[in-house]
């Protein structure tokens, strides 16, 4: 059983025989205290997909569920559903769109390397690699002359994210984006 300031995002983690996910986790040290840290943990039930927020002290033991990443393919959306298609036995896994609203931002159905991660056999969440390979739809024209290392402006992904990128990026242009930081990180290779 690990500790609470062993746990990290995208953990399942059972609390009050319920499963959960952990979206989010903020570190504070409280002033005056000779404890340790405290980590507040916003989490979302898996079954029903109600959000809770609890601290823990760092010493916390807390229980870990039962958890499986399986690698998928982004297969199409229905609606506010995105079903993704399983790498090996093809087995399609559906997620409400609110469950996957940052990742869907860097998705399209050329994107490999996507895991679902899945709770008792259902899923509840997807994880991404670190980069992502998408199209530049929108940006303003490149300036001749630019240098990789000048200012940035925003450009429009065909994802419909929104990212800064160098001047000397152009529409059409295919870049890696890193995911966890939302930055261009280099020209894709054709």
């Amino acid at each position: 059983m690990p500790k609470a300031s062993e746990i990290k995002k995208n953990v399942a983690i059972s609390y009050d025989n319920k499963t959960y996910i952990v979206k989010d986790i903020e570190r504070s040290v409280p002033q005056g205290r000779a404890g340790g840290s405290l980590y507040r943990m916003r989490m979302y039930d898996v079954v029903s997909g109600r959000k809770l927020d609890e601290t823990f002290k760092d010493s916390d033991m807390i229980d870990l569920a039962d958890l499986v990443r399986r690698q998928v393919m982004f297969s199409y959306s229905d609606g506010d559903e995105y079903i993704f298609m399983d790498n090996e036995d093809y087995t399609p896994y559906s997620l409400n769109k609110s469950a996957i609203e940052e990742e869907v931002l860097f998705i399209n159905e050329e994107t490999h390397g996507i895991q679902v991660v899945l709770v008792n056999e259902v899923p509840v969440a997807i994880e991404l690699p670190t980069n992502v390979e998408l199209e530049v739809v929108e940006t303003d024209p490149s300036i001749k002359g630019a240098s990789a290392t000048s200012r940035n402006k925003p450009a429009k992904l065909s994802t419909g994210a929104v990212i800064q990128v160098p001047e000397h990026i152009s529409t059409g242009d295919r870049i890696k984006v890193n995911v966890e930081e939302r930055k261009f990180a280099g020209r894709a290779e054709k």
